[in-house]
């Protein structure tokens, strides 16, 4: 190898020939990156900057991964600055043998985004190779008869250069019998021929030495030389002659060895000896000899290997015809070579983009594919296709390259990995074909959200839970990988208050597992619904939610609370009165009782465990009702006590007790004897209290009646007796209040003074009151025949509302309804007497909810005061009309102590029939009446 310096220097033939081969190389390939550069250059020599010409910046050059895509990399590209480096060694006559231009070409691929240029390379020739002779010796018989002209063909001197570089010429040292000129074969090689300038006489000279030089074009010119023997021989007169000078022949790659080319035959018109002719190959290299074989007898010329079609597509042969007298004849045989499809195309994977994203859009690129076909024409047309069915196509992207691409969306749940067959098939007949399998993996992206195994959840807790106890666990799932597919849990909404939300309840990210945080209480929170949200971690994130509704049961945890009777405000208890001729079944009073709890754990039931006289009084075991079970004997008492207890229906069961205070008689008055012995011993505190009520009640009634004076001087001509006599002064008496004031509790939330007249009668009536009474109002009963009550306006003329004096018709007694007919928590709508309990815990809700609504209607002061002897004015739903549209509430079971009247809305709806039991007063116990 020449230095650079050297080849680079200037010459002439260059100067002539570059130019011209440019100009050729350029027309020919105007696509492509082209650069010239002498061969043999040293290993990393700079060819040129590839990443400027290719319009590349440096600093992108890391990303775009620029690279060299060829079978033999004779180039490299330097990563960080871009230049096309020589890799390895380039020998132009190893690469293109004798041909004019020799031209590499190959690809180089960037990625990010994907491109594939096109380079060529032209490697120039140097003059590194010497003419070489084959023989170092050549021997030569002439007849001395030989005539002058007579040409002798010499075996040519080989040059691998090509070009200027290459043979260019030959030249023999002086003499006076021989003289030298070139001659060209068919396919352009050069050989020289020794010509006989003059006669040649064995006798005078028998031997003649000579000196054949050849000298290639090389600045300085490269020669080599062999020597020429010629021994003068006796006079042979005819030459063998060939019958044509040029053979054709046409031969398949694909034939077997030993296979019969042609046979040459040259003749000979001496006699004898001299027309013997001897057949051999003449001025041929070393790859004729390779493939052919020729019979020196017959002149039969054989195969001796099989051809290769890509190797060589022709091969010409030279033979010689010699006779004994050394006297010879020459032709050409040109065999050219047919090909046969016996490639298989081949299929590579210049670029493959592993793991995929499964978000990729379609038609992303997933590999580069490379094809080559060693065959022509159309054995050497290759065409690719994907074996089976698969979600990619192929797109032919550049001369032999091919981009795998997506044909449309990827879910990796659905197929996390695709192995592709690739094949490539050539236009042969028969078509050969090679494929190439890839296997493609495909990367998650966080594309589907949790999903709940249920669309919503409804869990049971039994309240009095203990707290932080497992209730409910939700679960989702998600198919994504990792942290795409790891779910968190949370409470994102809920009907509860957010402050008190964590105080009930709590979830656990990781597991979705709903706890407790406290005990829940079934009377207070009946049921609540919770919002669960699940949340992978990807991102961004993706999550879902579900409804968790949580039902609290209810449990036997609260007894059963005694509303009637209660105690006085002075923790007395309250009597009731018995007319001394009740008859068996009259109705006494009426227990009433509530239960916070619902279902069978607030279904009451009502048992006597004590009593004066065991068999003069019943008691209802659904209703709570007291009746009188036969009549009022002489030798009974006339105070009788019960202990009732209320029992609810919870396992097991809870309960409550109330006494009961009975006493036979037919008047308040006369009842007041009975229990006076029983008054409790006088708080100081309250008689301070009692005497500034009195006081006050004093100073009222002074100055009512002021009012009523003189309201009666201008109104004297309206007024009637009846409206005076309850107007008389020192006719009412006041009474404590007499139902407990404890509101909170359910009971009536009002208190009543109650104004007994002095009439010679043991039993008063009630009247209708049109308006509705009012909070802290007094009561005054008149000694009216009819008895009536009616409230005391502060500040007002009770004469200017006549109609309040309105008599009431007399009340019915017939108020009591069938056991069907009885609603609320103390009645039999759902049971009997016989202790039927209700069908479902829907049935004892409803009702208990009824009681609730009742007791609210009661505290809004809506019910007004009537009814007849016996009664406070029983509610609509004990009168015959009743039904069961009615909405229940329990205030039928309050009574005012001191009376049998109950609370009622339709008081005046009465049928006007007297008692048919007389009528019940109630008293405190302990308490004197005052005049």
């Amino acid at each position: 190898m020449r230095p650079r310096a050297e080849w680079s220097s200037p010459a002439r033939w260059r100067q002539v020939l570059l130019p011209f081969l440019m100009s050729l190389f350029c027309g020919a390939l105007p696509d492509q990156i082209r650069y010239s550069i002498p061969e043999e250059l040293a290993k990393n020599s700079v060819v040129g900057n590839l990443a400027k010409d290719l319009g590349l910046s440096v600093r992108d050059l890391p990303a775009r991964k620029l690279r060299v895509s060829a079978e033999k990399e004779y180039f490299t590209v330097n990563p960080e600055s871009g230049d096309l480096l020589v890799s390895d060694r380039i020998d132009r006559e190893q690469i293109c043998g004798k041909k004019s231009l020799c031209i590499l070409d190959f690809d180089t691929v960037a990625e990010n985004p994907l491109n594939i240029f096109h380079v060529a390379v032209l490697v120039q020739d140097i003059n590194d190779n010497t003419p070489v002779f084959k023989h170092n010796k050549i021997d030569l018989k002439i007849g001395e008869s030989t005539k002058p002209g007579k040409t002798f063909p010499l075996d040519p001197a080989l040059d691998s250069d090509a070009g200027p570089n290459s043979l260019q010429r030959y030249h023999l040292n002086d003499n006076e019998h021989f003289d030298l000129s070139e001659k060209q074969t068919p396919n352009g090689h050069k050989y020289p021929e020794l010509i006989l300038k003059h006669f040649l006489d064995r006798e005078k000279q028998s031997f003649h030495q000579l000196v054949l030089t050849a000298v290639d074009g090389g600045d300085p010119p490269q020669s080599g030389t062999t020597q020429i023997q010629i021994q003068v021989t006796d006079a042979n007169d005819n030459p063998p002659v060939f019958n044509q000078d040029i053979y054709k022949v046409s031969l398949q790659e694909g034939v077997p060895r030993g296979f019969s080319v042609l046979r040459v035959t040259a003749t000979d018109q001496d006699e004898g000896v001299n027309a013997e002719i001897t057949y051999s190959f003449h001025n041929v290299d070393e790859l004729v000899e390779q493939f052919f074989n020729l019979d020196k007898t017959t002149g039969e010329i054989t195969t001796k290997d099989y051809f290769d079609f890509e190797t060589a597509n022709s091969y010409t042969l030279s033979v010689e015809a010699k006779d004994p007298g050394d006297l010879a004849a020459h032709c050409s045989i040109q065999v050219e070579i047919l090909d046969e499809n016996d490639c298989a195309p081949e299929v590579m994977m210049t670029s493959i983009f592993t793991p995929l994203p499964e978000d990729s859009p379609p038609g992303t690129v997933v590999a580069l594919i490379k094809t080559r076909d060693r065959d022509s024409g159309e054995n050497g047309e290759v065409y690719c296709s994907i074996l089976g069915k698969a979600d990619f196509i192929l797109n032919s992207y550049s001369k032999n390259y091919y981009k795998l691409v997506t044909d449309g969306p990827l879910d990796r749940e659905e197929i996390p990995e695709y192995n592709i067959s690739v094949m490539a098939t050539d236009r042969g007949k028969p078509p050969l074909s090679s494929s190439i399998s890839i296997t493609l993996h495909i990367a998650d992206v966080n594309d589907n959200a949790p999903v709940f195994q249920q669309a919503s959840y409804v869990v049971h807790v039994a309240e009095n839970n203990p707290p932080g106890a497992s209730i409910a666990q939700v679960s989702a799932s998600d198919p994504d990988l990792g942290p795409n597919g790891r779910v968190s849990y949370s409470i994102v909404a809920s009907d509860l208050e957010p402050r008190a939300l964590a105080s009930y309840v709590s979830v656990s990210a990781q597991s979705g597992v709903v706890f407790a945080q406290r005990a829940f209480d079934h009377e207070q929170l009946r049921a609540f619904e919770l919002t669960l949200q699940a949340r992978d971690q990807g991102s961004p994130a993706l999550s879902a939610n579900v409804s968790l509704r949580v039902l609290v049961g209810d449990r036997n945890d609260n007894a059963p609370r005694v509303l009637y009777p209660a105690l006085g405000p002075d923790g007395s208890a309250l009597f009731d009165t018995v007319p001394r001729a009740a008859q068996p079944g009259y109705l006494v009073t009426k227990v009433v009782a509530v239960d916070a709890d619902s279902g069978h754990n607030a279904w009451l039931s009502y048992h006597v465990l004590q009593a004066s006289e065991p068999g003069l009084f019943s008691l209802g075991l659904r209703t709570g009702e007291v009746r009188t079970a036969r009549a009022l004997g002489d030798r009974d008492a006339a105070r009788q006590r019960l202990l009732v207890a209320v029992r609810d229906g919870g396992q097991p069961p809870l309960s409550a007790t109330a006494t009961l205070l009975l006493v036979f008689a037919d008047s308040l008055q006369e009842a007041l004897p009975d229990v006076s012995e029983r008054q409790a011993p006088a708080d100081p505190q309250a008689e301070l209290q009692f005497y500034l009520v009195v006081a006050l009640a004093l100073i009222s009634v002074l100055f009512l009646l002021a009012v009523i004076l003189a309201v009666a001087l201008r109104l004297g001509r309206s007024s009637s007796p009846t409206t005076w006599g309850c107007l008389r002064p020192g006719l009412c008496v006041k009474s404590g209040p007499v139902v407990p004031p404890n509101c909170s509790e359910g009971t009536l939330p009002y208190s009543y003074n109650l104004c007994v007249a002095h009439t010679g009668k043991t039993e008063f009536n009630f009247l209708k009151c049109n308006e509705q009474l009012s909070s802290g109002q007094d009561i005054l009963l008149c000694n009216d025949s009819s008895g009536a009550l009616i409230p005391l306006q502060d500040g007002h003329d009770l004469t200017a509302h006549p109609e309040t004096f309105t008599q009431q018709a007399p009340p019915n007694t017939d108020w009591r309804f069938s056991q069907a007919q009885r609603p609320g928590t103390s009645g039999s709508q759902n049971g009997d007497e016989t202790g039927t309990w209700p069908n479902n815990q829907f049935d004892t809700e409803m009702l208990q909810a009824m009681i609730l609504a009742s007791a609210s209607e009661a505290a809004d002061g809506s019910s007004t005061l009537g009814g007849g002897a016996g009664t406070m004015g029983l509610s609509a739903r004990y009168g015959p009309q009743f039904t069961l549209q009615h909405v229940p509430d329990y205030r039928q079971n309050v009574y005012i102590p001191g009376s049998n009247a109950t609370l009622t809305n339709a008081a005046g709806k009465r049928d006007g029939k007297a008692p048919a039991g007389g009528n019940g007063s109630k008293k405190k116990s302990g308490k004197k009446e005052k005049k």
